[in-house]
Parts: structure tokens; C-alpha cells; sequence
């Protein structure tokens, strides 16, 4: 393996659980490339049984040393330099490369090898994925299509000629098509039916690395559209889909043509090609791919219909979309020196479209959705012996991070430069990036130094966030001195010391602020010497220091400050606030987010600390229905409750699964109890009306089905017919999953038949039953042997990544069933059983397991003889380096 780095420059690691050495890279060890390739010919010949490629690099030497090409599961067929064949001794071919000693500083190579598509179950490279197939490349599976520099700091400009038979009319690749026809028999041609083969021939004008490069082969059918930029260019836009789901592309090419709008508006970026094209994909690991002017996606990230869809998984289709597209600039034009990088693009990229998305629902529900996702997964990561910075300084198995801190965190410290910046000096600071780096492969530094000069803000000081792993806590208390009139504010802050690591320091951390009246409930203005030090602007405060201190002055009345308004960075909050505190910010909080972070602590509280939940209890039965009247969406986002993974995420030692399940459940009991007599007028209240697409609406259906849950939970008179009516009744997924999930969870008398009747209605629409599937296996009353029936089922498919997500994420939805020695024994047998058959998804089985350690006995002894028995067993590098770190935790 290599990704930006010499060969030299590769040490072993010996894994001690492991029979097998896998390379370890660093960061610390990146060369430039030694040559560069100016362009690369492709020629995709597609058979039944094999597939040819042929590819013709121009290179021109940069720097000394040998020429390397990265390969990997290629026969290699043919090679030559300059016109003139090579012959074994004049090159070394191992596993992974191929080396030429005394390469010219002019290089014309011409390589032909043999693929196996059609059996290559790890969905990297190209590869069959029922009667398609496709591309997957990021990040080196472009190596195991051909012989190439297959790293992301070598940008070329391809040109790409497909050719397969007639029975896939289809024939995709990046850029514009320049010629298509059909394919002339030749004395030398290699099959007998060349009448029955065509081909097209793609161009890419922009520069490239591999690992963006896509083709497509197969039957779809397209749906067509165009958009005119800003720069009066017309694009053509087609979405390309199996014939049944092309009525399931229109909320992607609307989203798609919004994402083009937003980003011209917001950021000045305009579209650079005659057309862009997506491609739904059903056997697809990740959820979609950003490949320049082809984006190759996951079915269940661009299909989307009301009838089969939920509001969530449609929501989740435009952001998606949007994410991708935005890519164009932040991933594509300008790209990541190497792989450490990777945050450059996710994180920018992920806050991008969490921008976005905030235009389609309330921001503050946005935020909070974010924010959820951000702790339930990239805090338990960092808690966990997974934890790595956001720029990584050394891997194994590159694949192995693609994770929530790559992502969620990084657009996380995207997020905190923007807010100190403002929105004015943040375009002035992209500008600048776009502007300076535009085709070139850049790093971290590059996009700081960018935004730094750009907005005349040295931001430097950040750096820190990429190369530190774990997540600060900062605590801090008040004191308010009537007679003096002001209030001190004392923060102090530490990140936990992970192994491997230095000693942290301390880090910049906007801290958004706002003071309450005790009293009164109303916002007071901010008066502060630290706003003539220019430490506080509109309602933030940046901490750079371990200690700091801010006093706030002309403070009528005794207030209460609330802390890291919008989440303002991605910190662990320990404040003197009392329950009565939190429960008057749930009260009077003028900022959602913070409301629902009022609750969250309180709640944390009561289920990690044993407060009391009476006040908890009084401040929601007051909150929720008043929020419910102005925005149901935000009031269904108020009764959620930490997740019991998330729950588990904070408990560093001796963490019993049965017991915070059983304090969740009774807490979850008490609210509904507390608010049964509010569930029936404001069930009543929503009734199910024609289905539109708008935040409103989609607010209404998801505080339907929180209050049904909850109705149903506090055993309210009829609430489970409630549930079969709605089931009966519904006008879209939301309304139907939201009911039978209810109707399943709490074994309904008609729970099996309504079963029964979804199987039937939705048993040929793929991503319906995955929600079949995941209904049953997310069900608190199922055991690890009803996920275990589940994969025995006729329709359960291993090649299909979304259908054993459906399965096992699902499971994992309940970890008092995953910690049990059963439910551990289920993932270690899917690692294991993915390990050579798709390594990417059987790594992401095993790290269910990261958290074994901090179990309670006998569950720790249990788990950490399950790992162990893994040792010698699995192969690939991905599962072993998770297996590895897994066991070095405990």
C-alpha cells in the first residue's frame, strides 16, 4: 500500500494478533511524487468473463528516483516504454507495484492487463454489481483497474473509451462524450461477436486525481434535466437509474438544481462542466461518490418518493446530493495532497452542506440533528480506543478512516473558524482558497493559511484541532455580585491524554454566550471589558487559554448565562448550573438548540449522575406543548432522550447495558405518564392530511409519531388503534414506518399481519424492505437470534451493503442486546464472514465492539475472549488493524 509516500519511506508493523504484516504509513514520511503524468488514454473492454484494460500514460519525471505504479489483483498482460516492449528483468512486479529502476525523464508507458469484475465481491475498483458495472475509487481502488500513480497529489487529465455489448446500452464515464459507435471486427479482435459490441469514448478537460475517476456500464434508463449557472453555461443534468426507479429521481435533480443555486449564492461557485450525471447504484459500501462530472451513489441516496421513503431518508437524499455536488470545488478542483488530508474535503464539505440544509428545516433543528449525530458517534469515537485527530498522522488501512471525526469533527472546526470569522470575512477567506488553489492537491495548512489571509484573521492558532485526538471538556461556574453589578464567568479547559499522543494543549474555542434575567426570562444586552478587548462580539467569546476569565458588567438583576449557543464548538459542557438552572433555560431559551441542550444535560443528569427527574419532568410538560403550537419539529426533537449508546459513550468503567437500559426505559415511562393526558388532544390535533414535502408538514408527521410512541408507551386508551388506523391510513412511509414500528416494538395483536401486508405491498421495492428488515431487527424485544432468522431470510442478500446495514446497524440500535455474549459473538461472526468478502464492511462490524472494554464483568472477560478468538482468523488489512486497536484497549 501507498498512499503519498516513497516505498522507501513504508515501514512493518508486525501486528501482534495477527499472523499477517501490514504496512504502516505516516504522515511524517510524505514525498512529492517523482513524476507526474500529463495525461492517461483508457481503453474498458467489458466481457462476460473477464475485462481488458489498456492505458497509455504520458509522465514527465519531477523529481529523482524510481518510477512506481501502484497494482493490485491485476494480470498484468503487456507492457512497454517509449515503443519498446519491456521484459521481466527490466521491471519489478510484486503485489502491490510495479517498479522501473531507470525510467527516462520522458515516459510514453503502454499497459494491458486482464480484471475480474464480475467476481470482485470488495465493491473497490471496478467491479459487477448485479447487471452493472461500475467504479469505486476513493481511496486506491483505482489501482486494481489498471497500473497507475494511484495517489491523490497526481492530478491528469483523462480521456476514457468503454466498450462492452449491446446488452448494456449504457456506457459512462467522466467528463463529455466526444464519439460513440459501434465496434468494427478486426483480424486481431479478441471475440467472435464484435457486430454485437459499441463503444464511447469520454473526455475530462479538468485535471484529476484516480481516485475520481468513474465508469459505468449497464442498462439504466436517465431522467434529463438542465440548469443554466450564473456564468451562462447550460448543464445537462441525467440522473441514470434501473427503469422502475427512474419516478424515484425527481427530489434529487430538484435538490441537485438547488445545491447549484446555493452554492453559486453562498459561495460564488459556479458549475464547471457541460453536464453532470449521477448513477444510483444498489451495491454500493459507501453512501455516494463524488467523482468529477459522474457521481456514482447508493440507491438509498437518490431514490426517494413519499410513498416508500421517510422523511428522514428523503431529507437525507438531498443533503446527500447537495453534500456530492459540493465536492465539485471542495474535493474535486482542489483535492487532497494525501490521505491524511482527508478532513480538508469531508470536513469543509460536510459543513457545506449542513448549510444547506439548513435552508430546507429550521436551523435550529438542523443544528440539533448535527449535534446529535455528532455525540452519539464522534464523541463515543473519541471516548473510545478508536480516537484519532481529525488529521490522522499515521494508518494501516486507509479505509479505516473514513469515520465521524474525519467528517462530523471536521466540519465541526470548519464550522468554529466560520463563526469567529463571520459570514463576510468567511467568504473573503474561501475566496482566496478557490482562487489560490484552484487544480492543485493542498493541505490542511493551505486551507488555514487561505482563510487567514483571505479575511485578515490569523487562524493559525487552530491548527492544534487537526493534530490533537479526544474531546475538550470545559468547565467552568458564575458569580454574580449585586452590588458591583457585574458577573465572572470562570472557564477552565483539558482533553483527556489519549496513549501514543503528547500531552494536549490548550485550544481556541468560540464560545457563544447569552445572560438571562432570573427573573424576568428576558435576554439581557452583553457589557463586558473583553468587548473593548475584542474578546466578545456578538455574543461570543473565544477561550485560548487552560483558565480564563470574562466579566460581564451592568447586570441589573442576578442572571443565568447560557453557554456554547449553537454548539458553538465541539466540547463537552461541565457548568455549576443547577436543575432549576437548566430547566429555565428549556423554559426561556430564545436559541432551539439550546433549549433542546438544556434538556439533553438535565436528562444526562438524571440518567448518569441519578438526579432526581421531577424537574426535569415539570419543565418538558410545559415546554413541549408550547413549542408544539409554533414548531412541531422542534418539539419533536425536545422528547428525545439520549440514546442508550450515547449513554454508554460517557460511562468510562464498569458499564452495565441492563441497568442504563432499564433507568432509559423508566425515564422514558415517567414522561409519558407525566404528559398522558396531552397525548390524545395532540394526536388529535395532527391529523394525517395530503402529503406535502416542506419542513412544516414534515415537522407535523415526525411529532405525530413521537407523540404516538409516547401515547402508546403511557398505555392511553386506544393508542394502538391509533397506530393500526394510521398504519391503514397513511399517505406516505413516514406515517406508515412511524405506526408499525409501534405497532411491532409493542407486540400488537395485529403486529404480524401488518407485517405481512408490508412485506407484500413493498416486497419488490429494495430500499421499503430494508426498512422491513430493520423494523424487526431494531425491535427492544428481539434477541440476537431474530437478527440471526433475519439473515437466513430468502431476501436478505450479502452482496448488498444496504441490506445487512438494515440488519446489523439496526441491531445495534439496542446495545443491551449487542452486549450480551451472544449479540458480540453475532458481530464477531459478520466480521469475520465479511473479512474477505467485503473487508470494508466487516471492519465496520467489528468496531460495534470498540466500547468492550469498559463493561462490567463477567461481560469485559466475555467480549475480550471473543475478540481474541478472531487472532489468526481474519486476513484483510482493514479488519485486522480494527481487531488490533479493539484488543490493544483492553
Amino acid at each position: 500500500m501507498n498512499t503519498a509516500v516513497s516505498p522507501e519511506s513504508i515501514e512493518k508493523n508486525t501486528l501482534e494478533s495477527q499472523e499477517e504484516t501490514h504496512q504502516t504509513i505516516y504522515l511524517k514520511d510524505y514525498t512529492p511524487p517523482n513524476f507526474e503524468v500529463l495525461s492517461v488514454d483508457l481503453n474498458i473492454q467489458v466481457f462476460d468473463e473477464y475485462t481488458l484494460v489498456h492505458s497509455k500514460l504520458i509522465m514527465q519525471r519531477q523529481h529523482a528516483g524510481e518510477l512506481v505504479l501502484l497494482g493490485r489483483d491485476l494480470e498484468l498482460l503487456n507492457i512497454s516504454l517509449n515503443g519498446s516492449v519491456l521484459t521481466s528483468d527490466q521491471y519489478q512486479l510484486d503485489a502491490e507495484q510495479l517498479v522501473v529502476s531507470n525510467a527516462p525523464d520522458q515516459c510514453e508507458f503502454e499497459i494491458s492487463v486482464k480484471i475480474h469484475p464480475e467476481t470482485n465481491t470488495q465493491l473497490e475498483g471496478l467491479y459487477q454489481a448485479g447487471n452493472l458495472f461500475v467504479t469505486q475509487n476513493e481511496p486506491e481502488g483505482f489501482r486494481k483497474i489498471t497500473f497507475f500513480p494511484d495517489r491523490p497529489d497526481v492530478l491528469t487529465v483523462f480521456t476514457t473509451r468503454v466498450e462492452a455489448d449491446k446488452k448494456f446500452p449504457t456506457l459512462l464515464a467522466n467528463g463529455n462524450l466526444i464519439e460513440k459507435g459501434d465496434v468494427v471486427a478486426s483480424a486481431d479482435s479478441n471475440t467472435n461477436d464484435s457486430n454485437n459490441r459499441h463503444y464511447a469514448i469520454w473526455h475530462d478537460p479538468t485535471k484529476k486525481p484516480s481516485y475520481l475517476f468513474a465508469a459505468v456500464i449497464g442498462d439504466l434508463e436517465v431522467l434529463k434535466d438542465t440548469y443554466t449557472t450564473i456564468e451562462g453555461r447550460d448543464v445537462a443534468l441525467e440522473i441514470y437509474a434501473l427503469p422502475q426507479d427512474l419516478p424515484k429521481c425527481h427530489v434529487a435533480m430538484q435538490a441537485l438544481k438547488d445545491s447549484m443555486r446555493w452554492d453559486e449564492q453562498e459561495y460564488g461557485r459556479a458549475y464547471d462542466l457541460d453536464n453532470y450525471m449521477i448513477v444510483a447504484v444498489s451495491q454500493f459500501n459507501m453512501g455516494a461518490m463524488e467523482n468529477k462530472g459522474l457521481n456514482i451513489f447508493n440507491t438509498a441516496c437518490v431514490l426517494a418518493d413519499p410513498e416508500t421513503t421517510t422523511d428522514p431518508a428523503m431529507f437525507y437524499v438531498k443533503s446527500t446530493i447537495a453534500h456530492e455536488y459540493f465536492h465539485n470545488w471542495t474535493g474535486n478542483r482542489i483535492t487532497c495532497r494525501d490521505w491524511f488530508q482527508l478532513c480538508l474535503k469531508e470536513g469543509f464539505t460536510v459543513y457545506r452542506d449542513q448549510s444547506f440544509s439548513g435552508t430546507l428545516q429550521s436551523p435550529a433543528v438542523q443544528r440539533i440533528d448535527d449535534v446529535s449525530s455528532l455525540k452519539s458517534s464522534q464523541f463515543a469515537e473519541d471516548a473510545g480506543p478508536l480516537s484519532h485527530p481529525p488529521r490522522p498522522d499515521h494508518f494501516v488501512e486507509i479505509n479505516n478512516f473514513y469515520t465521524p471525526t474525519i467528517y462530523d469533527k471536521g466540519a465541526e472546526l470548519v464550522r468554529m473558524m466560520a463563526t469567529l470569522l463571520g459570514k463576510d470575512k468567511f467568504r473573503a477567506g474561501t475566496d482566496t482558497y478557490f482562487e489560490r488553489h484552484d487544480g492543485q492537491a493542498v493541505t490542511v495548512e493551505d486551507l488555514i493559511n487561505s482563510l487567514s489571509d483571505g479575511s485578515g484573521v490569523d487562524l493559525r492558532h487552530f491548527l492544534p484541532w487537526y493534530s490533537q485526538p479526544g474531546t475538550p471538556c470545559l468547565k467552568g461556574s458564575g458569580q454574580y455580585d449585586a452590588l458591583a453589578k457585574t458577573y465572572t464567568l470562570n472557564l477552565s479547559q483539558k482533553t483527556p491524554k489519549k496513549p501514543n499522543y503528547p500531552e494536549p494543549q490548550a485550544l481556541p474555542i468560540p464560545v457563544g454566550v447569552a445572560l438571562f434575567d432570573r427573573s424576568t426570562g428576558k435576554q439581557l444586552t452583553l457589557n463586558s471589558t473583553a468587548l473593548q478587548e475584542n474578546k466578545v462580539q456578538d455574543g461570543l467569546f473565544l477561550m485560548d487559554q487552560a483558565q480564563q476569565v470574562v466579566v460581564f458588567e451592568k447586570v441589573v438583576a442576578e442572571p443565568i448565562v447560557s453557554l456554547l449557543r449553537d454548539f458553538s464548538a465541539p466540547v463537552l459542557l461541565d457548568f455549576s448550573y443547577s436543575d432549576s438552572d437548566l430547566a429555565f433555560l428549556l423554559a426561556n431559551e430564545t436559541n432551539g438548540f439550546n433549549q433542546w441542550q438544556a434538556a439533553q444535560t438535565l436528562l444526562e443528569r438524571i440518567l448518569l449522575q441519578g438526579h432526581d427527574a421531577a424537574i426535569y419532568l415539570q419543565a418538558i410538560a410545559l415546554a413541549v406543548p408550547k413549542v408544539g403550537q409554533v414548531d412541531a419539529l422542534l418539539a419533536s426533537r425536545l422528547l428525545e432522550v439520549p440514546t442508550e449508546g450515547y449513554l454508554a459513550s460517557r460511562i468510562a468503567h464498569n458499564f452495565d447495558p441492563v441497568k442504563v437500559h432499564t433507568q432509559r426505559d423508566a425515564l422514558l415511562n415517567a414522561i409519558a405518564e407525566q404528559l398522558k393526558d396531552y397525548w390524545p388532544q395532540a394526536y388529535t390535533a395532527l391529523p394525517i392530511v395530503a402529503f406535502e414535502d416542506n419542513s412544516i408538514e414534515m415537522g407535523k408527521r415526525a411529532y405525530r409519531n413521537m407523540v404516538l410512541s409516547f401515547a402508546v408507551r403511557a398505555n392511553v386508551d386506544g393508542a394502538l388503534g391509533w397506530a393500526s388506523a394510521q398504519y391503514e391510513n397513511a399517505v406516505c412511509m413516514t406515517e406508515r414506518m412511524g405506526a408499525l414500528r409501534q405497532l411491532v416494538w409493542n407486540k400488537a395483536p395485529d403486529a404480524q399481519d401488518k407485517l405481512n401486508d408490508f412485506y407484500a405491498r413493498f416486497k419488490h421495492e429494495a430500499l421499503a424492505l430494508d426498512q422491513w428488515f430493520g423494523v424487526q431487527a431494531s425491535n427492544p424485544n428481539a434477541d440476537v437470534q431474530a437478527a440471526r432468522q433475519l439473515l437466513q431470510h430468502a431476501d436478505f442478500d450479502w452482496g448488498t451493503p444496504n441490506r445487512i446495514r438494515a440488519v446489523t446497524g439496526q441491531f445495534g440500535a439496542n446495545p443491551v442486546n449487542v452486549w450480551t455474549a451472544s449479540g458480540m459473538q453475532f458481530y464477531a461472526d459478520m466480521a469475520l464472514a465479511l473479512d474477505q468478502k467485503n473487508s470494508i464492511l466487516g471492519s465496520r462490524m467489528l468496531q460495534t465492539l470498540s466500547r468492550w472494554y469498559t463493561l462490567v464483568e463477567p461481560l469485559r472477560s466475555e467480549a475480550q475472549g471473543i475478540l481474541q478468538s478472531l487472532k489468526g482468523q481474519v486476513k484483510s488489512s482493514s479488519v485486522c488493524e480494527t481487531l488490533n486497536s479493539l484488543l490493544k484497549a483492553g
